[in-house]
Parts: C-alpha cells; structure tokens; sequence
C-alpha cells in the first residue's frame, strides 16, 4: 500500500486514499489528465530515437562504422530476408553465424530488411528498439514517482553512456533485449510474474548468455515468493544457455565447440582455488574497478539499494571474468542491457521514499533525482552522444566524397574485400570480406599470420588514412597498415590485379 505525504502535521492531514503499488484508479486519475500521462513515455521514445538514430546514421555516413560488426550484422539479416541460412562471408567461408553467437531473433528484422536492404535499416532499428525500452521505465517512474520524476527517468536513461555507447557503434544483437527486460523488470516491480518471465523467455533466443540473465529472473521471482514459478524460471534459463552453448553453437560453428571459449579465464588448478580467486580477479586490473563503479552511476549509485539490481550480475560476472580487455571497459555495446537494470533499481530504491509519510520524503526524492540527472551531463561528453555537438560530425571531408566516388565504380553483385570502414558500405549490394583477411586463430583459418592467403575477390578497395573513431581508438584494423600496405603491392605484383583508380589514399583494384 502507499500513501502520499504532503508538509503538514499527521494531525492536520486528511484522509489518505490507499493504492495498490504500480495501480491507478479512476477515482484518483483525472480524465483531464489521462492522454496526456499515456502519451509520455511515447514523446520520450520519440525523441530518443530521433537521437539514437541521428548519431548512427551520420556515423555512417562519415564511413565510421565498421563490417566487424555492422557489416557481419548486415550479412547475416540479408541472408534471412532471402530466407537463407546466416552465412557471413566475412567470418569465413561458409560460416553460419549461429555458430559465433546464438542470436535466432535476428530474423525478426528480416522482414523490414527485405523492405529497406540497407545497413542504415539496422542501425534505424537499433535505434527504435533502444528508445523503446524508455516506454516502460518512465511508465512505471510516471506511476510510482510522479510525473515529473519520470521526465528525469527518461532524460537519464535516454542520455546513459551504456546506451550511448551502444546506439553509437554498429548494429549488435543484445538491442533486441535491451527493450525485453525492460518491460520484464517493469513487470518484476508488480509482481507480475507470469508477464515478467513471458518478456524474459525470449532472451534466450538474443544471446546465449542472456539464459543467465533470465536465470538471474527467476530467482528473484523465487526470492519474493513464486516458489514454482521462480525455481522453473531460473533452471530454464541455466538450462537453455547450456544447451546453446554445448550443443547447438558446436553444431553450426565449422570447426565445432564454443567459438568464445577462448576468452573464458583460466582456473587455479581446482574449482575451490578458481572460485577463492574470483572476487580478485572481477576487479583486476583496475578498469574492471572502475567500470562496476560506471554502471551504476547513472543512478548515483542508488540503484544499489534495490535487490533489482542483482539481475545485472551476471552480465557482469562473464564480462570480468572474460580474458578479453574488450568486455572490461565502458565501450562499445557491452553495457547496454545493464542500463534497464540500473535504472529499474533506481526507481525500486526512490519508490520507497515516494511511499512514506516522512516529512523529509519528498526533499529526498529531488535531491536524488537532481543527482542522477548531474552525473548524466558530467558523464555526457566522454561518450558518443556527444558527437552531435562536434562539428566534424556535420561535414562531409573530401575523404568521404572520394571514397563514395570509389565505391560508385564497384558493381552491384561483385565480390569485394574491402578494408574494414569501407566494408558496411557494400554489404546490403556485393559480397564482401575483409582485407587483409583477418584469420581467427584456430577456428576458421589454418595458417600463419605472416603469410596471408591470397585474395580471391573480383575487386579490392583498400583505405590506407585511419579513420575518426571517437570515442573509440582511432587505429588500422586488423593489421598495421605497414602490413596492409604491402598486401595490397602482392596483390598487384603477384596475384593479378590491376589498379583502376586512387584517390585520397584509397586505393581501388581489379583482378
């Protein structure tokens, strides 16, 4: 039940209407105000999507994505709008990626790809399922805090550096579940169970660690008293990861087990020396550290407070145990599942103080709502959202234009191996690889790294600047471009192809 403090004395209070929590009746809405209630957290998706999709695109257009991921992405949707299996070219020949991760829900994209064969299609939809996940964070802010704390709900949510940083690099499959937990956490908070596990079921189908996740939902179902439903929940979860992982993954993957076995952490010899050395090794070296401080900064640190936020342990828990530095930092789209978790907490933790008579009540909920929204705008400027606010985002450099003007002279339906930025240019028209080729170590190609295989596409376009990558390092991707350098002289000199145009220093060949 919760009541509705305002400043005066207990004596001099009138009667207090109860409510059930999450629950609005007739008798306390006022028609006037209904459309407009149902209508905010739709405003701020729309606003957010605006955002998300502005940074994409111009990124895009600015040849700042990339075909590891965006372009494999695009790969594997293209593949099953033409209801292919997901064969990437540019993980291998003929490598389904169902075998890299277990991501069937992708397909659900294939029809609108099939409407709009584009990489900007993906980078849209990433954009909407990303906003969408604002809806029932601020409808339930909106319910339990007022109408004015979810307004700061939705700006924090919507401005976070996990989300940030998702929307702004590629396209990635853990968007789809951005939006799922969500509304399962919306549901958490109600005690709708069977509505909670129904938004949450589907995650297995997004990712093969996310069954840890939907584990992670039923044992807090369990822990607030769903003794069947939580317990079945959880082993469901626990259950279908496994199965991905042992099973199905091996089963697509050319060279058969877990493609990402290799960033699993070594153990100590024994699972009782492993486990004693584990809360040291999640916070070793110190990035680790300081990212499990990031994620729940958004909320101040108060989403800590809400037993909600134990549902972000074990994304957590594989990403600091991973021996890949990639999972240990604040880039890229790793981060951005944990983000309705942490603001889920914040607004379970603030329900509290929205629920009591204390006369400090409401100072309380202010002062922690103008908190969050502090740390939004200090931690806004090192992550992409502030790209719009640069003005290299807003123009076209002769780099681009040249390259575009490149690009034009590859026909539709070639085969192409394309250095890594230039690579989502070409994939919704051609078939394309990377070049240099990059090899994976064991899995999809047998040899040396110092002796590459020879390239086998019709056309190589190959740029030689580094590209702007901010926030992210700015670099060449795979090899140093010394080495891609001479790659592309043995393509010439030794294997046939001739050079067609240069221009800025992108170079265009053809066999």
């Amino acid at each position: 039940m919760r009541t509705f403090p305002d400043n005066r004395s207990r004596s001099e209070q009138p009667a207090v209407i109860s409510v059930p929590a999450g629950e609005v009746t007739s008798a306390t809405r006022l028609p006037a105000t209904r459309l407009p209630a149902a209508l905010l957290p739709w405003g701020w998706a729309a606003v957010l999507f605006a955002l998300y999709a502005t940074v994409a695109v111009r990124r895009h257009v600015l040849l700042r994505t990339t075909g590891y991921d965006l372009g494999i992405f695009e790969q594997a949707v293209r593949a099953y709008a033409e209801l292919r299996a997901p064969v990437v070219p540019l993980r291998g020949d003929g490598f389904n990626l169902l075998g890299d991760h277990f991501h069937p829900l992708l397909a659900a994209l294939a029809p609108l790809y099939r409407l709009w064969p584009s990489p900007l299609c993906l980078l849209v939809a990433q954009s909407a399922l990303l906003a969408l996940a604002v809806v029932p964070l601020a409808r339930w802010a909106a319910r339990a805090l007022g109408r004015r704390p979810a307004h700061a709900v939705a700006v924090a949510y919507g401005l976070s550096w996990g989300i940030a940083s998702a929307a702004a690099f590629d396209f990635h499959e853990v968007a789809l579940a951005v939006p799922l937990l969500a509304c399962c956490l919306e549901a958490l908070a109600h005690q709708r169970w069977r509505a909670a596990v129904a938004w949450a079921a589907p995650m297995l189908l997004v990712k093969e660690d996310l069954g840890l996740t939907v584990a992670a939902v039923g044992a807090y179902i369990a822990f607030k008293g769903a003794r069947l439903l939580g317990p079945a929940t959880a082993a469901a979860g626990l259950f279908g990861s496994l199965v991905e992982v042992k099973v199905l993954m091996p089963a697509f993957h050319p060279a058969g087990g877990y493609a990402h076995g290799g960033n699993l952490a070594e153990g100590y010899g024994s699972l009782l020396s492993t486990l004693a050395h584990a809360p040291l090794d999640a916070l070793r070296p110190d990035i680790k550290a300081m990212t499990l401080v990031l994620v729940f900064a958004p909320s101040a640190l108060l989403a800590l407070r809400s037993p909600l936020s134990l549902i972000a342990v074990p994304t957590l828990a594989w990403r600091m145990m991973s021996d890949n530095g990639f999972h240990w930092g604040t880039a890229f789209h790793y981060s951005a599942v944990l983000m309705p978790v942490v603001f889920a907490g914040l607004i379970d933790a603030l329900t509290m103080w929205r629920r009591t008579a204390h006369p400090l009540a409401a100072r309380h909920l202010r002062a922690s709502l103008a908190t969050v929204l502090a740390v939004t705008v200090v931690m806004l400027p090192s992550f992409p959202l502030a790209q719009l606010l640069q003005r290299a985002t807003w123009r076209t450099t002769e780099h681009v234009e040249a390259a575009r003007a490149l690009l034009a002279r590859i026909p539709d339906g070639a085969t192409v191996a394309a250095s890594n930025r230039l690579i989502p240019q070409l994939t919704s028209r051609c078939t394309v690889v990377l070049f240099p080729t990059f090899p994976v170590e064991g899995k999809l190609y047998e040899y040396d790294r110092k002796r590459l295989p020879p390239p086998t596409a019709e056309w190589i376009i190959h740029d030689r600047r580094a590209p702007d990558a901010w926030p992210y390092r700015t670099g060449h991707w795979p090899y140093p471009v010394e080495q891609q350098e001479a790659e592309l002289a043995a393509a010439q000199k030794r294997y046939g192809y001739r050079k067609v145009a240069a221009r800025d220093g992108i170079t265009l060949l053809r066999r």
